[in-house]
C-alpha cells in the first residue's frame, strides 16, 4: 500500500474578487502556500486581510475567482457538488468561534450530527460520538444540553464535532474568540492532544499570542501573504 501523499494542501495563485456595486474588491491577491500532513499552522492577520476568505476557500465553503487548490492531491474545482459535499462532511471538521450547537441536544447528538448526514446506523454514530467526546475529555458531560455547559465545554463538544467524522484536516476560525484567557488556553492545549495524534490544524486568529501555539504562522494583509515563518517543532 503507498504511503499518503505528505501534501494535505496545495494552493497556487488564488484570487478572490467580490463585485460589491461598481466597485471590485480584491480579497485574495495571489495567494500560494502548501501545508503538509501533521501540520499545525496559524494564519494570522488584521480584520479586512483576507484570512477568513482563505480559511472559507480552504474549507471548501466557497470558491476562488482564480488559481488551483489541491486538497489531498484532488482539484477542488473539478468536484462536483456531490464530490463537494462529502469533503466537507469527511475530510475536514470545522471549529468555530461561535459554537453553533443546537440548543436543545444533548452533547452527544450535538457530536452525532455529522454522522447522522452521512447516513451512518445508529449504534456505530453514537460509538462514534462518545468516542469523539471521550477525546475532548468530556465523557461525564455528554447528556447535557448547551445550556447546562460552559463556554469552554461547548467549544469541546464543538471540537468533538469537528472529529467525529476521523477528519484528515481541523479548521478552526477563532476557536477562542468568545472564551476567557483561562479557557482559551485550555481549548489551545486540547488542540496541541489533537495535534500530537496526527490531525493537521489549520488555525484563524488576530491574536499574537494564540498564533504562537502553532507550528507555524502566515501573516495575511491585504490579501496577500506577507510573512511565513516556523517557530516551533
Amino acid at each position: 500500500m503507498s504511503e499518503p501523499d505528505p501534501v494535505v494542501i496545495l494552493v497556487e495563485d488564488l484570487w478572490k474578487v467580490y463585485q460589491l456595486d461598481e466597485q471590485k474588491v480584491e480579497a485574495l491577491r495571489g495567494v500560494s502556500l502548501t501545508v503538509e500532513r501533521n501540520e499545525f499552522v496559524a494564519i494570522m492577520g488584521p480584520s479586512g486581510s483576507g484570512k477568513s476568505t482563505l480559511m472559507n476557500l480552504i474549507g471548501c465553503l466557497d470558491t476562488p475567482t482564480s488559481g488551483t487548490y489541491r486538497l489531498n492531491g484532488k482539484v477542488v474545482s473539478a468536484m462536483t457538488e456531490d464530490e463537494l459535499a462529502f469533503v466537507r462532511n469527511h475530510e475536514i471538521g470545522f471549529v468555530f468561534q461561535v459554537f453553533n450547537l443546537l440548543p436543545r441536544a444533548t452533547a452527544l447528538h450535538n457530536v452525532e450530527l455529522p454522522l447522522i448526514y452521512a447516513g451512518a446506523k445508529k449504534a456505530a454514530r453514537l460509538e462514534k460520538a462518545r468516542r469523539a467526546l471521550e477525546r475532548v475529555e468530556m465523557k461525564a458531560r455528554m447528556s447535557h444540553k448547551p445550556a447546562e455547559l460552559s463556554g469552554g465545554e461547548r467549544q469541546r463538544v464543538a471540537v468533538a464535532r469537528a472529529l467525529v467524522n476521523e477528519p484528515s484536516l481541523l479548521l478552526a476560525d477563532e476557536p477562542t474568540g468568545n472564551l476567557d484567557s483561562r479557557t482559551g488556553r485550555e481549548i489551545l492545549n486540547l488542540f496541541h492532544r489533537i495535534h500530537e495524534q496526527g490531525n493537521t490544524i489549520i488555525m484563524v486568529t488576530h491574536d499574537r499570542e494564540v498564533a504562537a501555539q502553532a507550528q507555524r504562522i502566515i501573516h495575511i494583509r491585504d490579501g496577500r501573504i506577507e510573512k511565513d515563518e516556523r517557530i516551533g517543532g
